[in-house]
């Protein structure tokens, strides 16, 4: 895989799951405060310059849980600090919408969002998935990935040319998320489908 996307070494606070307790985009990166200095001065001198990264001082340190976010905009959980809030605009550019998915306050564990669709709980109300498609600007599903979890932003990692999911995953599952992050024969056109075939043969 390193030789096809640049892939970071790291750990935060000691722990090697760093999707659940960091959040970021293009623009930037956020970490929990617990986040050493030498952990920080790694991912500094790992990712490009115009990526921003700031340790932010957060109860609900596992950022990863708690905010769901593209290179636009950004859900969150409705108790975040107005200073990571902020933080969000600031540093990942996005506009941040706080709000709950039903049942689920924990968003950034119940949806995934890119810029071309985003994904959230099969049982998600109707009339929020229709909310935070007008919110968000992009079509929204309600699913599952491994084989009938809820736990969208756990179970998957997904960008505007790529996803990766756990091996339960089913077809069925698959195709809901080709279709609506609009990866396969629909991913963007700046990504040829020969080069993303070649890249998973060189995997296989």
């Amino acid at each position: 895989l390193a030789d096809h996307i640049p892939v970071i070494h790291c750990s935060i606070a000691g722990i090697r799951i760093v999707g659940r307790v960091t959040v970021g985009n293009r623009h930037g990166l956020l970490v929990p405060n617990a986040t050493t200095d030498q952990e920080l001065q790694h991912l500094r001198n790992s990712l490009p310059d115009s990526v921003k990264i700031r340790r932010i001082d957060e109860r609900l340190s596992a950022l990863g849980n708690v905010i769901s976010c593209n290179d636009h905009v950004a859900i969150v959980h409705a108790e975040i600090s107005k200073e990571t809030e902020q933080a969000l605009v600031d540093v990942l550019g996005v506009e941040v919408f706080r709000l709950s998915l039903g049942e689920n306050a924990l968003v950034g564990s119940y949806a995934c969002l890119t810029s071309n669709g985003a994904m959230v709980a099969a049982k998600t109300p109707p009339e929020v998935t229709r909310e935070l498609s007008s919110l968000i600007q992009v079509p929204v599903v309600a699913g599952t990935v491994n084989r009938g979890s809820e736990l969208i932003g756990a179970g998957m990692c997904v960008n505007d040319w790529i996803a990766f999911c756990g091996l339960a995953t089913t077809s069925a599952e698959l195709s809901v998320l080709e279709s609506i992050f609009k990866l396969g024969d629909n991913a963007p056109s700046a990504i040829s489908s020969n080069l993303r075939d070649t890249i998973i043969e060189s995997m296989i």
